[in-house]
Parts: C-alpha cells; sequence; structure tokens
C-alpha cells in the first residue's frame, strides 16, 4: 500500500510539474523610445527609471526599450516615426513641434516667463495640460513636460554683453520660425542645424555660435570651441515627453495608467536632477576656461518688445496673455 502511495505521490508531482510548465507566460508589451541625447544626460537617465517604475508597476508585463543618440533619427524624423505608430515614444524640445502644434511656438518668444516658479506654474497647470493633449490631432500625445532649463547664447570668437554684439553673427537656433524671429530680432542671423551636426558646424565655422542650456552645453562638448557663454536666458523651451497617438490607443486603460504614473515618476526625478546638474555643468564649464558672462537682460528685452507686440494679434496672442496674467497673479501674491 505504501508503495503505491508513492508512486500515486510521484506521479501527482510529475503531472504538477507538467502543468506548471505548460502554463502560458505572460506577455510583455515592449514599448519603444527613442531620443537624441547622449546616455549622461539628465533626461536618458530618467527615461531609465521611467522604464524601471514601468515594469514594476505592470509586475513584468510592460518594459521600455530605449534608443538613445540619435540613434533612429533627429527630433523631427523621431516625431514622424511617432505619428505612424512605428516608435512609441520620444522626447522632444517643444520648438520642435511647432509645426505640428503651433501653439508650442510660444515657449520660442522670449521672456515670457518672470522666473521658473512662474514657468512651472503655467507647465503645471490648465495651460500646460491644454498645450500637452493639442498634440492629439497631430497623432501624438504628451505625457508632461521634463526640464530643459533657460536657453542662452554662446560663442566661438566673441562676447555678448548685450544684443548690439549679435550683430553679424550666425548663431544656430531650433528648426522653429519663431526662434528665428528671435535671434533676428536681438540681430542675429539664425541658422537651423541639426543637434548632431552642431560641433562640426562651430569647429568649420558654418555658425559663429549657438544657444541652449548648460548641460546641453557641456554634454555636447560645445565648450571646447566656444568660450563664450551668456546667461541672457531669453527662454524657457520646456522638453515635451509624448507618445504615440495609435500605439496609445492600443494600450488597456490600465496599461495608459501605468505607463502615465511611470512618467509621472520620471518627470519628478528629472526636475529634481536638473538643477544640480546645471550647476554641475557650469562648473566644468568655467574650469575649461569659459568665460561665463552674466548680463544685464533689460536691454535683450528691450530688443524684443516690438516682436512681442507683434504677437498680440495672433492666434498665440490669447495664450501670451494668458501666460502673463498668471505671472501678474503670482506678483500680487507676493507683495
Amino acid at each position: 500500500m505504501r508503495t503505491i502511495t508513492r508512486r500515486a505521490s510521484g506521479l501527482l508531482l510529475v503531472a504538477a510539474a507538467l502543468l506548471i510548465g505548460c502554463k502560458p507566460q505572460q506577455e510583455v508589451t515592449t514599448l519603444r523610445l527613442a531620443h537624441a541625447l547622449d546616455q549622461e544626460h539628465g533626461v536618458h537617465k530618467a527615461m531609465v527609471l521611467m522604464g524601471e517604475r514601468l515594469a514594476h508597476y505592470s509586475n513584468g508585463t510592460m518594459q521600455i526599450e530605449i534608443y538613445s543618440g540619435g540613434q533612429l533619427g533627429n527630433e523631427r524624423e523621431l516625431v514622424e516615426l511617432l505619428q505612424i505608430g512605428s516608435l512609441a515614444m520620444t522626447k522632444v524640445s517643444a520648438s520642435s513641434v511647432e509645426s505640428f502644434v503651433p501653439q508650442m511656438r510660444v515657449f520660442s518668444v522670449p521672456y515670457i516667463f518672470n522666473d521658473n516658479a512662474h514657468l512651472w506654474q503655467v507647465l503645471n497647470g490648465k495651460t500646460g495640460t491644454e498645450l500637452l493633449m493639442a498634440l492629439q490631432p497631430a497623432r501624438l500625445r504628451g505625457l508632461g513636460y521634463y526640464d530643459a532649463g533657460s536657453r542662452s547664447f554662446y560663442s566661438t570668437n566673441t562676447e555678448i554683453n548685450t544684443p548690439a554684439d549679435l550683430r553679424g553673427k550666425k548663431f544656430r537656433v531650433l528648426a522653429s520660425q519663431t526662434a528665428v524671429r528671435m535671434v533676428e530680432e536681438l540681430g542675429g542671423a539664425a541658422t537651423p542645424v541639426d543637434w548632431g551636426e552642431l560641433y562640426t558646424a562651430l569647429q568649420q565655422g558654418v555658425v559663429d555660435g549657438a544657444e541652449n542650456n548648460p548641460p546641453s552645453f557641456y554634454l555636447s562638448r560645445h565648450y571646447e570651441l566656444s568660450k563664450y557663454y551668456t546667461l541672457d536666458e531669453h527662454t524657457a523651451v520646456p522638453d515635451v515627453l509624448i507618445v504615440s497617438l495609435p500605439v496609445w490607443q492600443d494600450l488597456t486603460p490600465q496599461q495608459q495608467e501605468w505607463l502615465q504614473r511611470a512618467a509621472n515618476d520620471s518627470i519628478v526625478y528629472q526636475r529634481e536632477a536638473w538643477q544640480q546638474s546645471s550647476d554641475e555643468a557650469l562648473a566644468a564649464v568655467k574650469a575649461a576656461g569659459v568665460k561665463v558672462i552674466y548680463p544685464d537682460k533689460q536691454p535683450f528685452r528691450d530688443a524684443v518688445a516690438p516682436f512681442h507686440r507683434s504677437l498680440q494679434q495672433t492666434d498665440i496672442g490669447p495664450l501670451l496673455q494668458q501666460i502673463a496674467d498668471i505671472g501678474a497673479q503670482m506678483e500680487a501674491k507676493n507683495d
């Protein structure tokens, strides 16, 4: 009797093992994300965190596969891949989606924010959310904003202390009509150049300078060629974390919730890390011999005042007024 029992027990264990072995594994949804930045950039690190959080929230049923450094194309090409659903996610400058969502060009208008607190009050509120949702007709969906700091001018051959120092100089700008006009209003010659080609353009004198935030200036090694960095902080153009609308719509509501939560976590991480990376970048370029200039910003503001007035009757006029009103309300509370 004992032999039979042992046999039966053994058969049951084998059967159980076979059943477990035949149990189908959970299907894993992989989202491909691509961007044009270096892997040492804080935005890339935030995206790595997003992948980790998504795997956690989904209990391993969702993952993010990241392609960095422009492996799959420049920002515009990546956006176009999102539109057809061939790529799930990317990060682009708000300026790079102006051609898809004209309202986004508001961020390329210089000196519209009083300070950093004003910027985030706008982005975290109704205005920021409406701009993210305005991407949907272009088959895109905004998940949130990464801090890209303030953009300032750097030059290979001259100090920039006033707008007059820009005259006759060619400066690389994003492929944005508003960014082009900003440089022209300040007296420079705006020259759109792809980010990946900018080092060579600076080296060969195709452009005399460019404009960007401190971490990008440092990590791109543009400081090796551009020895003057003027912190005029003319624009605060955020990065936008976007997902392909076709890909988003293929996800279940639960998967969409997990992805948004993971994105939110990465946004918090990135914003907290940004100031530290910016301070470290400034210290590093100074140590490398770059002269960092802190100009009087009022002459720059005065130079673009006609530009501001010309926009009042355009389609972004109401948006500019809305941003100004938020700033005025914040100042009134602080008085």
